[in-house]
């Protein structure tokens, strides 16, 4: 481990972004594609003074130190200024230098950018220095958020974290609430909290009998039940929302494997909750060693096969399939203590369930070696592994994560997966080795693609963010523009810009007008996606990595290291709130927009075969329906289902099966994040193997 000790002195004859030929500059530091320094920005000068110092910790000389610069543009992207390296393996050791760096743009080597001087020093890393406990302290007081809903982990050892049963609540409808708006009316929401589980409903606008069908799942950890609070409160934006009322039930009062139907009076307030509270035994969920696992007992083995089987189709349509997960070591994470040294656990996610292992203190290459199940509810879950270091006097650091979609799992396979950063765009340091294995009944994860996805309830609320907003107006607007060019290609036929296209075209129009049917449109989408299809088996795959979504998933980042460093910037955000809210809508808005679209084009481009073949069964379906049935029927049928529903099922959660059944499709935001990063050819355990023998 090495000191560096840097000085940002000033910049000379810097390059002119901005329209009165001026820039407002300033500089990031890198180390192994991580930001470790921003300096502040200087307003309208090419010849800024910083005189600004920072020290980080190197642990390996190879990696150079990148100095990027910046022309920082409120509410726009900021422009590039140029670039440069300082290799650190030419720097003498205790000794200070004077470095003039010359900045180039790749793209433009030719252009005079200017230069940038510093003054460094690098020494070895001796005993425990007050000015690095503090470097270390600021540097990972962001990562260190382990998410609002959680605990310490010393409390967290103190009790089981294996759940005894499951708290399915579903919120029907709420009746004559109080009015807490002028207009007379309320925008109501609840918040429910069994103790640190939280879950917030959707907001019902100007109503006072709001009707929320949502439909959640609690983990109940004591034998005896527990008390679920309830609050709801009216939405206000720009100011406090207010409080409308409280309630509570009591689970030790319910009986197990019944529906309860609960009307609960709200005191402190008026009007009454209608809620629907199951309570069942538990899932199977269970930590063990690697010596006492589920699917190396070859008779459990046959028994989880046969509990999965295509015989059981209609038995327990929830209970989709079964997962294991080995977390077996981790090697080369990051030194989150003075010490040089890190105490790491592993936290192992899918959906709501949560498990986690015991502390592996003053290691770097922690050995766990434990073995996790848990019942699959919806195949297109995502399991996330995330790697912290526990620290006593404060929350958790962040190490390392990886999200794995169950449908990408190779089961029995030992893999290094390469650690992340919090937003899974790119590495960070060490590997997790992990061996996973899927079962699963597939006409069952069929049927539960076509109902409501499962919400996330710990997830963190989204927050005003430039680069966030910048990414999905950009995302839209390539999804528009598919459209506009379709909309140029098609003119251009009318307009007979190419003469053989066009009398293509023409005769084409005549030929599917005279002869349409309603059956040609699932048939001709059955046929582009198996036009896809044999594209892709034949190597002609015309998928291409999404970069433009990787670059400005990276700025993201930077933006959000930007937002906790920056913490004098936050005045004015704060006297702009009600308008950051209206922003934040927007910007959610334009992700729901693009994802659509992102989606769909996901769905014919087979980035998910599961989903793909699923489609085919559905759109042959169709054309075979509407091949023999008249439309009449059809609809007659679709109609009666529509008027009838309510009555013959009061409580039934409303849904699309076509929205349903998208909302399992990765956009191209979270095809980024999911994919797999190559770990290095060292990290190889047959390589280990053969070290160690050697």
């Amino acid at each position: 481990m090495y000191q560096l000790d840097i000085t940002l002195k000033r910049g000379q004859s810097l390059a002119a972004r901005d329209r009165g030929g001026t820039s407002d500059p300033y500089v990031k530091f890198k180390i192994g594609r991580k930001e470790v320094f921003r300096s502040k920005i200087i307003h309208k000068n090419l010849n800024p003074v910083w005189e600004e110092k920072t020290c980080v910790l190197v642990e390996h000389l190879r990696e150079p130190l990148y100095i990027k610069v910046f022309d920082y543009d409120f509410g726009l992207q900021d422009d590039f200024m140029g670039s440069a390296f300082l290799d650190l393996t030419q720097l003498d050791l205790n000794r200070p230098t004077d470095v003039t760096l010359t900045l180039k743009d790749p793209h433009y080597p030719d252009h005079d950018l200017g230069i940038i001087l510093l003054s460094v020093i690098l020494t070895p890393k001796e005993g425990e220095s007050r000015d690095v406990t503090m470097l270390m302290r600021k540097s990972w007081k962001r990562s260190s958020k382990f998410q609002s809903q959680s605990v310490r982990l010393s409390d967290q050892h103190r009790k089981s974290h294996l759940w005894r049963g499951i708290v399915s609540i579903t919120l029907i409808e709420g009746r004559d609430l109080k009015a807490m708006d002028s207009n007379g009316l309320s925008d109501p929401y609840v918040k429910f909290r069994l103790g640190h589980q939280k879950y917030k409903s959707k907001i019902m606008p100007k109503t006072l009998n709001p009707q929320w069908r949502e439909q959640f799942d609690f983990h109940l950890y004591e034998e005896r039940g527990g008390i679920i609070d309830i609050t709801a409160w009216d939405k206000d934006a720009g100011k406090r929302d207010d409080f409308i009322g409280r309630c509570q039930v009591d689970l030790s009062v319910l009986s197990r494997e019944q529906t309860h139907k609960l009307e609960l009076q709200l005191e402190d307030g008026e009007g009454h909750l209608v809620l629907l509270v199951t309570l069942t035994a538990s899932a199977t969920v269970s930590i063990s060693d690697l010596s006492a696992n589920s699917l190396e007992d070859q008779k459990e083995r046959e028994e989880i096969l046969k509990r999965y089987s295509p015989l059981r189709i209609f038995h327990n349509l929830k209970d989709v399939g079964f997962l294991q997960v080995k977390v077996i070591r981790a090697e080369g994470l990051m030194a989150a203590d003075v010490t040089g040294k890190s105490d790491p656990f592993c936290v192992v996610e899918l959906n709501n369930d949560r498990l986690l292992t015991h502390t592996v203190y003053k290691n770097l290459n922690p050995e766990w070696n434990k073995v996790f199940t848990f019942n699959i509810k919806d195949i297109h879950s995502v399991l996330e592994v995330t790697v912290y270091d526990e620290d006593r006097d404060r929350s958790a650091d962040f190490l390392g994560k990886v999200a794995i979609p169950l449908l990408s799992i190779q089961n029995g396979e030992q893999k290094a997966y390469v650690l992340k950063n919090k937003q899974l765009t790119g590495p960070t340091k060490g590997v997790i080795y992990l061996e996973i294995d899927v079962i699963f009944n597939a006409v069952k994860a069929s049927l539960r693609t076509l109902i409501p996805k499962e919400q996330k309830y710990i997830e963190e609320e989204n927050r005003l963010s430039k680069q966030l907003l910048l990414r999905n107006f950009i995302r839209m607007k390539r999804c528009v523009m598919v459209l506009v060019n379709a909309a140029y290609y098609v003119n251009s036929c009318f307009d007979w810009d190419s003469p053989p296209r066009s009398l293509a075209a023409f005769v084409l129009f005549l030929f599917v007008v005279w002869n349409f049917e309603l059956y040609m449109i699932p048939l001709v989408l059955l046929l582009l996606l198996t036009w896809n299809y044999f594209l892709i088996i034949s190597g002609k795959d015309n998928r291409q990595r999404d970069t433009v979504v990787e670059d400005m998933l990276e700025d993201e980042e930077e933006e959000d290291d930007k937002d906790d460093k920056d913490s004098e910037k936050k005045g004015f955000i704060n006297k702009i709130y009600a308008i950051q809210e209206v922003c934040v809508s927007v910007q959610n808005i334009l992700d729901e927009v693009a994802s659509f679209g992102e989606r769909i084009k996901n769905t014919f481009n087979w980035t998910v075969p599961f989903l793909s073949w699923l489609a085919i069964v559905a759109l042959c379906v169709f054309t075979v329906i509407l091949y023999f049935i008249p439309l009449r029927y059809i609809v007659l049928v679709w109609g009666i289902n529509k008027f009838t529903k309510k009555l013959r099922s009061p409580y039934a959660i409303d849904n699309n099966e076509l929205l349903d059944f998208l909302s399992r499709v990765p956009s191209d935001v979270q095809v980024v994040q999911y994919q797999e990063l190559k770990p290095d050819p060292s990290h190889s355990p047959y390589k280990r193997k053969k070290n160690n023998l050697g």
